[in-house]
């Protein structure tokens, strides 16, 4: 059973309680949880002053994504890595951004836990002010604590992550997070420094009448899947469509009001585009949290195998019907 918050409650008070009754995490999660929440501040005053500091723009690469780089995913890359390898909690940090797992360096110690990260989702966005975030996934590795860290300590089905979250970097900055009992959101006051308790114990309920998807690649479909958005289109049901085009925005607005998000895969790129390790992973653990569920279109994303860190996948995520409403679709001969 989650606990029981007051608004306000400091993220850093909401750590040690959560934490307090797992003797093994209260000195080691709970650093790695306050690691991650600075990183996110020094994201966010970037984010929010990126033209006063010469961050817009691309640096004219691309990652191994194949995508073109922004120098805030740069800027916002190495804060969580800088902020994690140090404080003797981590033994690898799984990004996005780097071609292979980031080991912590000998001369620090080689911790417990497996951090994997998009640090800057949505950056193209950047340029244009739209809403951008971070998601990040916990794992405790299976290797002894000391060793260097292996392949077997984070391509690991994602019923084994302890923990997860996101920072939204928007109107307002914000903090979602869950060990797997309830989760909570924190809202950073900056003139404070410190995220407060803004949404406590969040929960979905079973359905939902919103649906976000780019319906530009509509036509790269499977046409079983066309069929069920005409047709909810078509319904009596009054359906909504909210379309931000980041996916950590798109995701945090359908946690708080309803909804599910869709990431089919194409013809083109029928495995989809979205990250199965620090993306879905992440987001479909919160999701569970908040009573909702997670797809690939045949089976729960957390259920999921990975065998290479940057593999992708196809994402249904959201109000738990919606999720199942789209499997029986999908599933139709």
């Amino acid at each position: 059973m989650s606990q029981q918050f007051e608004d306000g409650t400091t993220l850093d008070r909401f750590i040690f309680e959560t934490t307090k009754a797992h003797r093994e995490a209260q000195g080691t999660l709970a650093t790695l949880l306050r690691q991650i929440a600075l990183a996110g501040r020094l994201v966010s005053s970037r984010v929010n002053r990126a033209g006063l500091a010469g961050m817009l723009g691309a640096t004219g690469e691309t990652n191994v994504q194949g995508e073109f780089v922004q120098k805030l995913d740069i800027y916002a890359n190495d804060a969580f890595k800088r902020a994690l390898e140090h404080v003797g909690v981590c033994c690898a940090v799984v990004s996005e951004e780097d071609d292979q797992p980031f080991l912590i360096p000998e001369r620090f110690h080689s911790g417990r836990y497996i951090v994997c990260i998009d640090p800057l989702d949505g950056s193209s966005n950047i340029d244009v002010n739209a809403t951008i975030g971070t998601i990040f996934g916990i794992f405790r590795r299976k290797t002894p604590e000391g060793t260097t860290a292996t392949k077997d300590d984070y391509l690991r089905s994602g019923r084994d992550m302890v923990a997860s979250g996101y920072i939204i970097y928007g109107s307002g900055t914000v903090l979602a997070l869950s060990t797997g009992e309830g989760v909570y959101c924190f809202t950073l006051d900056p003139l404070v420094g410190e995220f407060f308790l803004s949404h406590s114990d969040l929960r979905l309920n079973d359905k939902a009448n919103t649906y976000s998807v780019n319906e530009g690649y509509a036509a790269k479909w499977n046409p079983k899947l066309r069929t069920y958005i005409e047709g909810i289109k078509d319904s009596d049901e009054n359906w909504k469509a909210r379309y931000i085009g980041s996916l950590v925005a798109d995701f945090h607005r359908n946690l708080l009001k309803g909804g599910i998000f869709l990431y089919p895969g194409t013809i083109d790129n029928p495995q989809g585009k979205l990250r199965l390790l620090y993306e879905a992973f992440p987001l479909a653990f919160l999701v569970e949290a908040a009573g909702g569920r997670a797809s690939n279109g045949t089976q729960d994303i957390l259920d999921l195998l990975p065998t290479d860190h940057h593999q992708r996948t196809p994402l249904f995520i959201g109000n738990k019907e919606n999720v199942s409403d789209i499997e029986r679709a999908l599933s139709k001969e």
